[in-house]
């Protein structure tokens, strides 16, 4: 365990000093972590062959959250381009009180998510649009990044659609619609007070007869720029459809690029061959307004190399510490402190935050949540509807919040806002796992296996300690 927790130490002091130091990209300090956790596998007589088995696992695990990125990352660059993103902005903007934008962006956003479950095109389609709304209307880009991204992770917590919940489920071996049943006792309570929130906010931060003049601005800048039609609002249709329809959701958003390529051609008087190197590319434009310029020359799959390149180095140091034993070390640490309901919480919450935070993806969280303190779980008979709703608040819940994490860089480069900057603003998530820690410690809506199989688990304890 010392060597676990040198490990730990300087991982942390490598971020710290390339990030805030030496003023070096992440992918450089995750890239010198590898070489920091090999070293500990050498001592541990682990060969290096048997290391590199680990690494490539690792991002082996992550290749569909790649693929997701490099697609949508297309996306966006050819809606942009094509007039799907402008228009819905232009008429967001003519229809919306800036008053309640805050808490309409968290509700649609929510909305879009539990009906494709999939927060990052949830992000990447109606979060990018409410974005360029809220720019609009002056409110700080960061407070409209944190209801985006709340609204985003409803669905990918609670949505039969997502594939976390589908996973966590399976991990846990509890039953879809259980585990479903059993979030909504955390997730529906946070959706009303985050709701609540934003509205406040909107209210009493936001006036009533605030300048509309910059959204006056920028809608004629946009209808300059762009053609602006509701039939360029039908694309973005398509695609929640299809999305909703549990179609595979790489496919689904490439056929949303080629509608976007389509559309700026067809629609924006652009060449066939621009509308595709945009694809790759992403959108340029210049205009007298700065903040649209800075809203919308982006996208492309080049926009997210760098992207991609964090997440392997992320996945492959999460494979390595997991195949030289650093996580298993972790996990036995749990075991012997959680003895109580309020502990059992705290440590799955615990875990699933190292996971993104040592490991960083949302898969491997959820894998670290859910089998560090699974024994104890059944060794106290606490139902597994338990641990799999603390496994999602630990793993899904903090992704967003670790800045190298698939989901922290996801969310920070679709959005142009840091992770450390919208982190305060994601009421959703802060309210969910407070939520989570205080049903644990309240012993509330924690529910006990049935006495027999209890009665089976205290009488293999006590042989055990007998014979020990």
């Amino acid at each position: 365990m010392t060597e676990v927790l040198a490990i730990m130490i300087g991982f942390i002091a490598i971020m710290f000093l390339s990030i805030n130091v030496l003023q070096l990209p992440i992918q450089l300090a995750l890239f010198a972590s590898w070489f920091l956790v090999m070293a500990l596998g050498l001592k541990l007589k682990i060969d290096y062959e048997t290391m590199q088995d680990g690494l490539i696992n690792g991002i082996h695990n992550g290749m569909e959250a790649v693929l997701v990125l490099t697609t949508v990352g297309a996306l966006i660059g050819t809606w942009i381009a094509g007039g799907i993103v402008p228009s819905i902005i232009y008429y967001g903007l003519s229809v919306m009180n800036p008053q309640i934008f805050l808490f309409a962006a968290f509700i649609i956003c929510a909305l879009t998510s539990l009906a494709t479950g999939t927060s990052f095109g949830t992000v990447g389609t109606a979060g990018v649009a409410m974005m360029g709304i809220g720019h609009s209307f002056g409110i700080p880009l960061p407070l409209v990044a944190g209801a985006v991204i709340s609204g985003a992770y409803v669905g990918d917590k609670m949505s039969p659609l997502s594939d976390t919940t589908v996973m966590t489920a399976s991990l846990c071996k509890v039953n879809l619609v259980d585990h479903i049943r059993s979030m909504m006792w955390v997730s529906v309570p946070a959706i009303a007070i985050a709701s609540v929130l934003f509205l406040i906010v909107g209210f009493f931060y936001i006036s009533s007869d605030v300048d509309t003049s910059r959204a006056t601005i920028a809608m004629q800048a946009l209808e300059t720029h762009f053609t602006i039609s509701p039939w360029l609002l039908l694309p973005a249709a398509i695609v929640i459809l299809l999305l909703t329809r549990r179609y595979p959701a790489i496919p689904v958003i490439t056929f949303g690029a080629m509608l976007g390529s389509i559309c700026a051609w067809w629609a924006q008087d652009i060449s066939p061959i621009e509308a595709i190197r945009i694809a790759y590319a992403g959108n340029a434009m210049q205009s007298d307004v700065e903040f649209l310029n800075t809203l919308l020359n982006r996208g492309g799959i080049q926009s997210m190399l760098g992207v991609v390149a964090l997440i392997l180095f992320a996945l492959g140091l999460g494979g390595l510490m997991e195949r030289v034993g650093i996580l298993k070390a972790i996990s036995n640490g749990f075991l012997r402190w959680a003895n109580n309901s309020g502990r059992l919480t705290l440590s799955t919450m615990l875990g699933g935050f190292f996971g993104n935070f040592f490991g960083g993806a949302a898969y491997v969280s959820l894998i670290t949540a859910s089998t560090i303190t699974e024994k104890n779980y059944d060794d106290q008979g606490v139902d597994r509807r338990v641990l799999s709703r603390n496994a999602e608040a630990g793993g899904t819940i903090t992704t967003p919040m670790v800045p190298w994490t698939d989901g922290g860089v996801f969310m920070a480069t679709t959005l142009g806002v840091s992770t450390l900057t919208y982190l305060p603003f994601l009421w959703y998530h802060m309210l969910v796992l407070a939520l989570a820690l205080f049903y644990g410690y309240a012993n509330i809506a924690i529910w006990r296996t049935p006495p027999t199989a209890k009665a089976d688990q205290e009488l293999a304890k006590s042989r055990h300690a007998s014979a020990t």
